[in-house]
């Protein structure tokens, strides 16, 4: 597990960037956190890094955006989500075991159907207006490598 204060919005979208930039296809994110907590601006900013020109919005009433980039990006957003039935009609399996890189905003909801490799985020409010403390869980050598890129040890 690590943890990293972004004191404002600029660290949040220097560290999605980032982030985006390290990204490899078939690499899973589930974002977690309060509403209002930066899921979205994070994913806007992940998207930046892997390439994605097109504004990147919250698919809360679609559950998936496609966008094009370095490689693809699949933003799933499942907060309004009544099943995980639901997402077996969407053939979810198609993202989740591409080439291109899954993002799942709410992805606590669906925990049971993401791979044990997807690299979970967690945002949590801090101190000031725009502090954000994120926590990035994961397991296996594709967790480390991206946490070692991110030089956050």
């Amino acid at each position: 597990m690590v943890k990293i204060i972004l004191k404002n919005k600029e660290d949040t979208e220097r560290f999605g960037t980032k982030l985006g930039k390290i990204l490899k296809g078939g690499d899973i994110i589930s974002l977690t956190g309060d509403l209002g907590a930066g899921k979205t601006t994070l994913t806007q900013s992940i998207g930046k890094g892997l390439g994605v020109k097109d504004y990147i919005t919250s698919p809360s009433f679609t559950i998936i955006n496609e966008y094009k980039g370095r490689l693809d990006v699949y933003h799933f957003d499942v907060y309004r989500l009544d099943d995980v039935d639901s997402l077996y009609d969407l053939g979810f399996e198609e993202y989740f075991y591409s080439d291109g890189v899954t993002i799942v905003e709410w992805g606590n909801k669906i925990k049971e159907l993401l791979p044990e490799y997807t690299i979970n985020i967690h945002i949590d409010r801090g101190e000031g207006i725009e502090e954000r403390v994120v926590t990035i869980c994961g397991q296996g050598d594709r967790f480390d490598q991206i946490v070692k890129e991110l030089n956050v040890n």
